[in-house]
């Protein structure tokens, strides 16, 4: 068997070498492999100094997630480190990459961390559901103080090498070459001067300082709403590091310890765990093998300089993609650029980017009337307004224009793909594209694979995603593809309650309870009505709202009233004008009440849709449309997605539930072919993947 941790003796200092790709996860063979090690290094009289280094293109990343929620096998990272703890030699942590969570806590148990100067370091645990388990939330407050910990691992942030310095949570900083030569050379320094081994545990001064701020903890609860709603682990980060504060370090690693196990076994921090393998997992395209060669994409052309398209070429600006934007007129393209450009001095005057960089990303833009401008692009994406003949005229043109081999991207979301496909002479080479808005911020990217689009042009737009900073996830054609297909139903129930005499406030309520940051109808007033579009063939609240001059936030008024600081309030306007129209349309039945009764109308509904879009194959996987709707739709990742979520109630209620609602509310309730089958089966959506 490979072993994941060698050595090797330099001049009295052993220098230890974590081997365990891709990433160096602290799995149990590594754990086992590096005790070893560190073993045979403490018995070796001519060993007077240890350096922990790793192969590859990082230092540990992090604790081997798929052990999460089973026994620990010795020995465990806790047990590693206190195995460090009590080193009798001085042991260095060498870090290039990220040391993150569980890495990191092995570098903290060590007496010394130099790093190279591109690392970054931190306890991104909180983003999983759970806290740092080995001693995390008990060092960290011993180096930087309390207020400094709470933030760092409450937000889970990388922290890079500098910073990291100059916090004190490494020693030392050099460049990257030089580490492995450095490192050593610190070692022997270590030793030449006495070979101190100071360890964390024992420092008090800065959580003896917190003794006399009895309002500390409350303060920063206080202070960060955000970071505690609808999730454990922030938390239980606060109690663990109060722990930090007022028992003995031990008692504290043990109040750690009991916390870590009670949120692994918690359904939110299950939900995150899936969430985070689901994002992973969206990326895989079966039937995509290295066969298939993505495309060089170095030069972009983006059709349409409006919302959608300026925010589109944001993101390749980001990555340093050069991007041709085309407009109509030249009112529109000017419109289009300087709001690019105000968005960037924004991002600037937050201190998140300098001014030479709005500069550098400004640069790479070549504005122009012309799609003939377009002709050397690797990629084009088309961003007008949602129009078959439009897009069809525009890529009937592009094809005429563009070189052979160049990919043809529409932004559309909701429009069949093979049809305008059909309008060019190379449907191999189009793709469907859809950014969600933002585009420029927003994580999601729906790539569209129609019925003739080749396999190379996916693999191209799988890895142009990750280069964007974006999630792909690859849908089938149909109407809405995943997320707004999914998500659809919800609209269409909040609505439908509306009119049968729910307060939208009461439906809005049970949505933000739910964990959604706002409901159905604060969402479109904050889109705008007028936005969003009508139904021109029948009348409807939106409409007569419309029609009204109710537009949403922006006008003061939409399906709510908005005072100053844009704070909702019943409208009594909006509440005639629901009368008028459930009269008119001669809308029959009760109020919905009860948050349990709301949630069942909203959601059921949503979890139906993504059995159809899974047995359809426009989804390749149930964690793909859970992750489609965590990142477009801001389902609460503390759920998992619709899906996982369905799994978590019990396949059997769901369909239950959904029957007993079919008999009042028509086959809009009608349980999936796939959701009978799987609830019949005491199977879930877990059980396809």
């Amino acid at each position: 068997m490979t072993r994941t941790a060698t050595s090797a003796f330099m001049a009295d200092v052993m220098l230890i070498t974590l081997d365990n790709p891709p990433v160096n996860a602290l799995s149990n063979a590594l754990r086992r492999d590096l005790h070893e090690e560190l073993q045979r290094a403490f018995e070796d009289a001519a060993v007077r100094a240890i350096v922990l280094i790793c192969a590859g293109r990082t230092f540990v990343a992090g604790a081997d997630i798929t052990e999460f929620g089973q026994p620990w096998q010795r020995p465990s990272l806790p047990d590693l480190c206190t195995f460090l703890d009590d080193a009798p030699k001085p042991v260095i942590a060498a870090i290039h990459g990220t040391a993150l969570g569980g890495g990191f806590e092995l570098a903290l148990a060590c007496h010394y961390r130099i790093a190279a100067l591109s690392a970054k370091v931190g306890l991104p645990e909180v983003h999983l559901g759970i806290l740092p388990g080995a001693g995390g939330t008990q060092r960290v407050p011993r180096i930087v103080g309390v207020e400094a910990a709470l933030e760092i691992i409450t937000s889970g942030r990388r922290i890079g090498a500098t910073e990291a310095l100059s916090l004190g949570l490494i020693d030392a900083a050099v460049g990257d070459a030089i580490l492995r030569d450095e490192a050593i050379a610190f070692a022997k320094r270590v030793i030449a001067d006495g070979g101190a081994m100071p360890r964390i545990r024992d420092r008090t001064v800065t959580v003896e300082a917190a003794h006399a701020r009895s309002d500390l903890f409350a303060n920063f609860r206080k202070a960060n709403p955000h970071r505690f709603k609808g999730f454990l682990a922030p938390a239980a980060i606060v109690e663990a590091v109060e722990a930090a504060v007022t028992l003995p370090f031990d008692d504290g690693l043990a109040t750690e310890t009991a916390l870590f196990e009670r949120l692994v076994a918690s359904p939110e921090s299950a939900a995150q765990r899936h969430a985070f393998f689901a994002e992973r997992e969206a990326a895989r395209v079966p039937d995509i093998g290295a066969d298939a060669v993505p495309i060089d994409i170095c030069a972009v052309g983006v059709i349409g300089a409006g919302t959608m398209g300026g925010g589109i070429t944001m993101n390749f600006l980001n990555a340093g993609i050069p991007v041709t934007l085309v407009e109509m007129t030249q009112e529109a393209l000017d419109r289009g650029i300087a709001t690019i450009r105000r968005n960037y001095e924004a991002t600037a005057a937050k201190g998140r980017m300098t001014t030479q960089h709005v500069e550098q990303r400004m640069a790479l833009i070549s504005p122009s009337l012309d799609l003939g401008a377009l002709v050397d692009a690797d990629l084009l994406i088309e961003a007008v307004y949602e129009s078959m003949d439009v897009k069809r005229d525009i890529f009937a043109r592009l094809d005429g224009i563009v070189k052979q081999g160049a990919i043809l991207a529409s932004n559309t979301s909701f429009l069949d793909l093979n049809r305008i496909a059909a309008a060019t002479r190379r449907p191999a080479c189009v793709v469907g594209l859809h950014f969600f808005s933002p585009a420029n911020v927003m994580r999601l990217l729906e790539v569209v694979r129609g019925s003739a689009t080749s396999k190379t042009v996916i693999a191209t737009a799988m890895k142009l995603a990750k280069r964007i900073g974006k999630v792909a996830v690859l849908s089938g054609v149909c109407d809405g593809f995943i997320a707004n297909r999914l998500l659809a139903p919800r609209g269409y129930q909040a609505e439908a309650m509306m009119l049968e005499g729910t307060p939208i406030a009461e439906i809005d309520r049970a949505l933000v309870g739910y964990g959604f940051a706002m409901g159905h109808f604060q969402m479109m007033d904050l889109v705008g009505l007028d936005v969003i579009g009508r139904d021109a063939a029948k009348r409807t609240v939106m409409g007569d709202l419309v029609a009204a001059g109710r537009l949403g936030q922006k006008r003061g008024a939409g399906y709510y009233d908005y005072d100053e600081k844009r704070r909702p309030s019943p409208s009594a306007v909006t509440a005639a004008l629901i009368a008028e129209v459930a009269a008119a349309g001669g809308v029959a039945g009760a109020a919905t009440r009860g948050d349990e009764a709301l949630l069942a109308r909203l959601l059921y509904p949503v979890v139906n849709e993504g059995a159809k879009i899974l047995d359809e194959g426009i989804a390749l996987r149930a964690s793909d449309i859970d992750i489609a709707a965590v990142l477009g739709y801001n389902w609460p990742v503390y759920r998992g997605g619709p899906l996982f979520w369905a799994d978590q109630v019990g396949l059997g209620r769901v369909v239950a539930e959904m029957r007993a609602l079919e008999a009042v509310h028509g086959e809009v309730f009608r349980p999936a072919p796939l959701l009978v089958r799987l609830a019949d089966e005491g199977r879930g959506f877990g059980s396809l993947s």
